[in-house]
């Protein structure tokens, strides 16, 4: 069986090889999730997934980010209790999750404020959250480890000189969501792509191009790098052996 998502249904589901499907929550501590977003299975099988926001859906994802608010949470089901926990909530857009290579912790991304978290199940720091990786070049979206020591961070678009600025006045985030919703809001994404980074969070690599854009998933699988595409309907492949990344004079 695999665990999914499905946004119309708008929880996690469980859904057999024979494709019969089942609801496993789509809510906690009464409120409904409206864009459930990623979800990671450790080994003693309980879920970690994220609602990235309960205000809005993922068709409204910009007005979430426009707005400014924490509507995002952080939750784990345990399928042997049927138990929902919200383990953080008041994120600003809570986005991809990932455990870790030995099971000690689970990384979340705060897509609106440029950082993934770190919550801890096992050891010393149990039930505690830190920040894994903060002030990234963009906005994450998914992230993914490759089995091979390294978290490979979808970058929906880099922090531009436009998206810089409504994050800093909330005005012009007014004025960019009545544009959105009534008109068309003029285009801030570029230079999407991924960052990896080893396993304490620190960044090794960046891969982008400047006309991409809403970049949500990125993996490394042999000397291949596969993007996933949120508007899109593709996957891009990169040969990393081919194409290595190469040093600036900032640092990556």
């Amino acid at each position: 069986m695999c665990w999914g998502e499905v946004e119309t249904i708008g929880g996690i589901l469980k859904i057999t090889k024979d494709a019969e499907i089942e609801v496993l929550t789509d809510e906690a501590e009464g409120v409904k999730f409206a864009t459930t977003d990623a979800v990671a299975v450790a080994k003693n099988g309980v879920l970690y997934f994220t609602d990235a926001s309960w205000k809005y859906d993922l068709h409204n994802f910009v007005l979430d980010i426009l707005e400014g608010r924490p509507y995002g949470r952080f939750m784990s089901y345990d399928p042997s209790t049927k138990q929902t926990k919200v383990i953080a909530r008041g994120l600003y857009y809570a986005n991809g999750v990932e455990m870790s290579s030995d099971q000690d912790f689970v990384i979340f991304c705060e897509t609106a404020m440029l950082r993934c978290k770190r919550y801890y199940i096992q050891g010393e720091k149990a039930g505690s959250i830190d920040v894994f990786i903060d002030r990234l070049p963009g906005m994450p979206d998914n992230i993914r480890y490759d089995g091979e020591g390294h978290y490979w961070i979808a970058i929906a678009t880099e922090l531009t000189f436009e998206w810089d600025l409504a994050r800093k006045y909330p005005y012009i985030r007014k004025f960019l969501a009545f544009l959105d919703k009534y008109f068309q809001r003029p285009s801030m994404e570029r230079n999407a792509g991924a960052v990896v980074v080893d396993l304490d969070g620190k960044p090794i690599g960046r891969y982008y191009d400047p006309e991409l854009k809403f970049v949500t998933t990125g993996i490394k699988i042999g000397e291949h790098l596969y993007l996933g595409n949120l508007m899109k309907s593709f996957v891009m492949r990169l040969n990393l052996t081919q194409y290595p990344a190469t040093a600036t004079s900032s640092t990556e």
